[in-house]
């Protein structure tokens, strides 16, 4: 089962191009390729000299890589913006919703809307957060939507990333390199800003403070160390938002009050935006041999002393079998119906799904419902005969840990490649911030593009790269 391709540049069936793509043809036509190799070698340089890189775990070579950088913007008008911003406004407050639910009263549960199983042998459901009311009954401050597009021009989500989601700095150092290299097209389109992405992160995280206080409240941004895959990232946004970047030695907890250590002595810190997984956060509550995060932290947080961005617990929306309960969750929690759809998926627990997969696996791309940035995945059209068997056995063995979905040939766009420009596939993250006053999305987002032809896996794990993200005004 195939679902066909969407060229967004160039209008579905023919070589007539798409309005929002019309003076980036002509600029195109018009540049010759030596100017694009230049760019890219020019881009190349600016991210290693600012040090944005990320590191493979388990490879043996060379730890940091740069993401490769494609010199070729992605455009969406604001008409198609304003239609996606609002289905991801709608998801994001479904979910926020949704986990407070199953961290309190459970209706959704007992509503038969989701399955009691998934959410109880689920090892994201953190029974630690029982009961525990987040400050605002706000659970993911942070979001980043995976969304693709496909042949009909319509979106659709596939994934929901509600822990730690990263990729935003790329998003910001991406525009900046292209209003750098390309002053010339930006002065001829009128693109809508990311730039002020810290601003709105900065007051999102402020306002789900839990209110000691008068004044700004204290916000610090806690981050593994600089051996994680995402540390520039980290000390980047710290930077931008003007916070400090701490680790699980500068903090400690008194009387269930978290402080930060300075050089004028303890200071109370109100919201912590944590980029460290629930097991390592809390040695006293979870792993007891994590070195990196702060005892008694947790039980600051039951106390409502402080705010962690994101909740703990709130893995459980990432997992890729609650992901196939989304619409109904959207529907009970919101009374309307989802406006953003999701991919057909079939669950493998469910002995007819379980039955169609195992008959139809090379056309379908299963996937592990724990697995994440390209793994623990098959792509059946691109598979060999024996990975199409081992995964079959593996699904057999264990049907519960596995959901399909048809192979979504993902929209292209335009993309300079080795042998020139030529359509690459793409998805997008938009990162939607939820505060206490408002939900807050800037335009646009990381595209993700699969550089290899014929290609659908766009993780930088998995050889991917990125483009600049363009909303134009309509007018």
């Amino acid at each position: 089962m195939l679902i066909e391709s969407f060229d967004e540049m160039n209008s579905s069936g023919s070589t007539e191009v798409r309005p929002p793509y019309a003076g980036l043809r002509q600029w195109l036509d018009g540049t010759p390729r030596d100017t694009f190799d230049a760019r890219r070698s020019q881009a190349e340089h600016f991210f290693r000299r600012i040090g944005i890189t990320f590191a493979v775990y388990g490879e043996n070579q060379s730890s940091e890589r740069l993401i490769p950088f494609d010199v070729i913007p992605r455009i969406l008008m604001k008409s198609e913006w304003d239609l996606l911003e609002a289905g991801l406004k709608q998801r994001v407050r479904a979910l926020n919703a949704f986990l407070a639910d199953i961290y309190g009263a459970q209706e959704c549960i007992r509503a038969g809307i989701v399955p009691e199983a998934l959410i109880f042998r689920n090892p994201q459901y953190r029974l630690e957060m029982k009961g525990v009311r987040v400050p605002h009954d706000i659970h993911v401050h942070i979001a980043g939507i995976d969304v693709v597009r496909t042949g009909e021009s319509e979106f659709y989500v596939l994934e929901d990333n509600a822990r730690t989601p990263s990729g935003v700095s790329y998003m910001l150092e991406n525009r900046e390199v292209m209003m750098r290299l390309f002053p010339e097209l930006f002065a001829s389109h009128r693109v809508a800003p990311v730039d002020n992405y810290p601003d709105a992160l900065l007051a999102t995280l402020r306002s789900v403070s839990p209110g000691r206080q008068t004044g700004d409240p204290v916000v610090a941004l806690m981050t593994p160390g600089r051996y994680n895959s995402a540390y520039y990232e980290h000390s980047f946004l710290a930077d931008k938002l003007g916070v400090e970047l701490v680790e699980a030695s500068d903090l400690f907890v008194r009387d269930d009050v978290v402080y930060m250590r300075t050089t004028q002595g303890p200071t109370r810190v109100d919201v912590i935006y944590r980029r460290i997984d629930d097991d390592f956060i809390d040695p006293l509550v979870f792993r007891p041999d994590s070195v990196l995060g702060v005892p008694g932290l947790i039980n600051a947080y039951r106390a409502g002393n402080v705010t962690l961005a994101n909740a703990v617990g709130t893995g459980i929306s990432d997992d890729k079998a609650v992901y196939t309960y989304m619409p109904d969750i959207v529907r009970f929690f919101t009374g309307e119906e989802a406006l953003l759809h999701n991919v057909p998926t079939w669950r493998c627990r469910e002995p007819d799904a379980l039955k169609y997969v195992l008959d139809h696996l090379p056309e379908l791309v299963v996937k592990e419902v724990a697995g994440s940035g390209g793994y623990g995945m098959l792509v059946g059209p691109h598979a060999t005969r024996e990975q199409v068997e081992d995964f079959a056995r593996k699904i057999r063995h264990s049907p519960e840990g596995f959901i399909a979905q048809p192979t979504l040939s993902l929209s292209t766009c335009p993309t300079f490649v080795e042998s020139g420009v030529a359509p690459r596939h793409v998805d997008l993250r938009p990162f939607v911030l939820s505060g206490s006053d408002q939900i807050r999305i800037v335009p646009g987002g990381l595209t993700r593009v699969a550089l290899k032809e014929g290609s659908l896996v766009v993780n930088s794990s998995q050889g991917g790269g990125t483009k600049d993200t363009w909303v134009l005004d309509d007018a």
